[in-house]
């Protein structure tokens, strides 16, 4: 059984925070997502909204960091 350390988890971890901001950003800018989330579902919107900016930082400080990582990385 192959562990992972945490050398590996701290390569990796970047692009975890990177994508999830990838993926946030389009989802909460999507006029097309927006408008079918305030119809199905409109109680749940001010949570969305709320991760509008920790999105747009994991976004910005996940793609830094995954750029320095392959940069100086492995």
């Amino acid at each position: 059984m192959n562990t992972m350390n945490l050398e590996t988890l701290d390569f990796f971890f970047p692009f975890i925070v990177f994508f999830y901001g990838i993926l946030m950003v389009f989802v909460l800018e999507n006029r097309t997502l927006d408008k079918l989330a305030k119809e199905k579902i409109p109680a749940m919107m001010p949570t969305l909204r709320g991760h509008k900016n920790l999105a747009w930082v994991s976004l910005f400080v996940g793609g830094l960091w995954s750029l320095q990582n392959m940069w100086f990385g492995h």
